[in-house]
This record gives structure tokens, sequence and C-alpha cells, in this order.
């Protein structure tokens, strides 16, 4: 299943790339044909620095692997009943010996080659269902684990599907908020973008409320899918995420009834009252979508009756422009422009602070920390809360 077939407009997800040989759960097809993984994360007690974590393997699982020394490791020690330093096995020539496994044969009595055919089911599952229809043996006992995280994605996807991938700037904010726990604790917070829902489910084990917030049916079900996927460590926590439809490119929340993933009343006045942080991660790859979200955050926070904070995880990647003949940024180079327009707005409404914050916070997931990932924070206060202050003052 690690075999994709590429097109010109397919991209591929940062847990693919970086995780070539791992093996995924395949669940089922979405209602756009497009194989569904599953992939487990472990949220680390003791945090890893990302110098240390080398390859960026983001499975709970460490691959096994010599030692730098030619030796093997105390496990693989312990099952082949070997006690301390034992002389190696060589051939003839001098060289090492290594006794493999013997694998199980693919081929039956008959010379035949074995098949296991594969059904798959285009469905949206149903969440009232047990999840016994997995069968992997360890399912039951990893669902109870309360530092594994688990996420259904797709691997390969149009640009754009690719909120159903899994990118390393969600990883980035997800340590962030491990990090920061004190900070969430208790709030109100809007992810806008959340794609698959791992950082909202993240800020779930610590904040209050999270509105998880996206455009699409089938990529919204997929996100409730995996908040349900992942109740063993929100529930505890007393955190709640709420999937809702949030279009950039509209002006209005949806609030009709009728819709799945609709606003109530109740909730667009709790948005509106209490939301104290705001959260995306790797969305700026498009500039019109750029411009949506800055023109949401905007429009929201000079809507909020206080102060809110804002941020954005993103990964700066390099492409090869035929406009400049040259390897440049220009999503990267266009959010950095709405940024500075965000800060330099005089309107009298709301006040906006961008500062850039250090990447020195501690690691809690396996992946590659790369140098191209940022972390921006964006303070946004409104200029009428902040006369108000000052008059009772």
């Amino acid at each position: 299943m690690d075999q994709m077939t590429f097109k010109h407009d397919t991209v591929l997800s940062d847990v693919h790339m970086h995780r070539p040989n791992t093996h995924h759960l395949m669940t089922r097809l979405n209602s756009a044909g497009q194989p569904v993984f599953r992939s487990r994360f472990r949220i680390l007690a003791d945090s890893h620095d990302d110098s240390d974590s080398g390859t960026g393997s983001t499975n709970e699982e460490k691959h096994k692997s010599p030692r730098k020394d030619g030796g093997t490791s105390p496990e693989q020690d312990e099952e082949g009943g070997n006690q301390g330093n034992v002389e190696p096995c060589l051939d003839e020539d001098g060289d090492l010996d290594v006794t493999h496994r013997p694998r199980k044969s693919s081929v039956d009595e008959d010379g035949r080659d074995l098949v296991c055919p594969i059904i798959l089911q285009q469905s949206v599952p149903d969440l009232d269902q047990d999840e016994d229809s997995d069968d992997d043996d360890d399912d039951e006992e990893t669902c109870c684990s309360k530092d594994i995280i688990q996420i259904e994605h797709t691997m390969a996807t149009p640009l754009e599907d690719v909120g159903k991938q899994v990118w390393r700037g969600a990883l980035l904010l997800a340590d962030f908020i491990l990090s920061e726990k004190d900070t969430f604790r208790g709030a109100t917070v809007l992810e806008l973008g959340a794609g698959t829902g791992l950082t909202s489910i993240i800020m779930a084990t610590t904040a209050k409320t999270v509105y998880c917030t996206d455009v699409g049916e089938d990529l919204l079900r997929l996100c409730h899918r995996n908040i349900f996927l992942n109740q063993h460590m929100t529930d505890p926590a007393g955190g709640e995420v709420k999937v809702k439809q949030l279009n950039w490119l509209q002006h209005s929340l949806c609030t009709d009834a009728d819709l799945e993933f609709s606003w109530t009343e109740e909730e667009v006045a709790d948005l509106y009252d209490n939301t104290n942080f705001i959260i995306a991660a790797d969305v700026c790859y498009d500039n019109d979508l750029t411009d949506g979200l800055f023109r949401t955050l905007y429009r929201l926070c000079s809507s909020f009756i206080h102060s809110c904070t804002v941020f954005i995880s993103l990964e700066k990647r390099m492409n090869f422009s035929l406009r400049h003949m040259d390897i440049c940024c220009e999503a990267y180079n266009h959010f950095k422009h709405c940024l500075s327009q965000l800060q330099d707005i005089e309107d009298g409404r709301c006040r906006f602070k961008v500062e850039h914050v250090p990447l020195n916070f501690s690691q809690f997931l396996l992946y590659e920390r790369i140098e191209q990932l940022e972390l921006w924070k964006i303070t946004a206060s409104p200029l009428e809360s902040e006369q108000t202050q000052s008059d009772s003052d």
C-alpha cells in the first residue's frame, strides 16, 4: 500500500514521505474513492531533542536497526540466547555470517503463489459501531492507551484535498500545545483549517472547548471520525471538540440547522464571547486561501469582546518557479506579506502584534523538526475594550 501512482497534481503526505517503509493500516475508501489509512502517534512522556530524533519517524514504534558499532541491541542478544561479548560467526572469506529468520512461504503446496484479497468498502463508517471491525489484534490495547493518538488520513491527493493528510506543521503545533499546557488550560479555542483534526485533539487534552473547523463534508466527517477514535484522550481531560463548518471565503457562519456541521446560535455566541486562542497549522499554500485566512482572522478578532492570541505554524516550502526561473517560496512570501499588512492595520477597531516564536520548546512527537518549520504568534487586541479599560482606571 506504500506504492503510489503519481500525477501532475498529486501531493504526498509528510507522514508517507518520512515513513516509506512503515506499515499503515488501510481502513476504507472515502466518498472520493481515496484510500484512507490509520497512523498512530505516541506522545512521549520524556521529550526528545530534535537533533536526536534524526530520521523523523512519527510511528509509535521505533525502527529496530543495528548499532553503529556493528553490534546488536540487547533485545536481539536476548532473543538469540547470547550472553555478553560473543565472537561473531564468520564465513570462509572472513565475512560476517548473518542468520536470518525463516520467512513464511508465499507459495502453497501446489506451487502457486498465495493471494490474499482485500475487500474495500467505499462508505463512511458508522461512529456508533464497535471498533472490532478492525482486524489488528492490538487495536483494543492501543485504543485504551492514553499516550497513543490514532489519526485516519489519506496519503496522496490532489492539492485541493491536502487537508486530508498529516503535515509536519500540525505536529509542530501539537508539540507547542503540549509544552504550553498551562497556557491553554480551560480555554475556548478555534482551529481554522483543522484538516484531520490532530491539533484539535491535542488541544482538547487541556482546553475546555475546541471548535474544530474546515470545509467539505467528506473532510469534516473524517475529522469527526478521528475525534471519536481519540475519546480516550479528550474525555478524561474534560475537553470537548466540536466539528463545525467555517468557510474563509464566506463572511458569515453557517447556521442552517438542516446541515450536518452547522453552528447553533449558542455556539456562535460562545465563539465571539469566550474565544481565547485561534490556531492554524500548515494552511498557507495557496495565495487565495491565505488571503481568505487573514480576512477571517481580522473579521473574527475585530468582533471579539476581548483580546485573542493566534498561533500559526507552517513549513516554508521551496519550489522552482518558471516565472522567476529560480528556487523561491512564493506561498511563504505571500504569507509574510499578509502578516505585515495585518500588523499595519489602523482602522480604530483592533490592533495586531506579530511575533516569531522560537522553536526551543520540547518535542513530544517523533518527526523531523527541520529548519523550514516556523511558528508565528499574533496578538489581537480590540481597541474598544482597551479604551473601556483605560476609562475605568
